[in-house]
């Protein structure tokens, strides 16, 4: 979902001339992505522990 606003943000700011607008889009799609990356990193790694418990067991 915050991908497509940052999208809908760049799309409107070139559209109106918006400067500011298209760079706020570009960084909320950044930080959209970043964090999209991040929690999959973190599901991994989760399951990655519960792989190690269920393994000793």
């Amino acid at each position: 979902m915050d991908q497509a606003k940052a999208r809908f943000k760049v799309f409107v700011g070139r559209i109106t001339g918006s400067e500011r607008l298209e760079a706020e889009g570009r960084t909320d799609g950044v930080k959209a992505t970043i964090r999209q990356k991040v929690t999959i990193f973190r599901h991994r790694a989760l399951g990655m522990k519960d792989s190690f418990k269920r393994g000793r067991s």
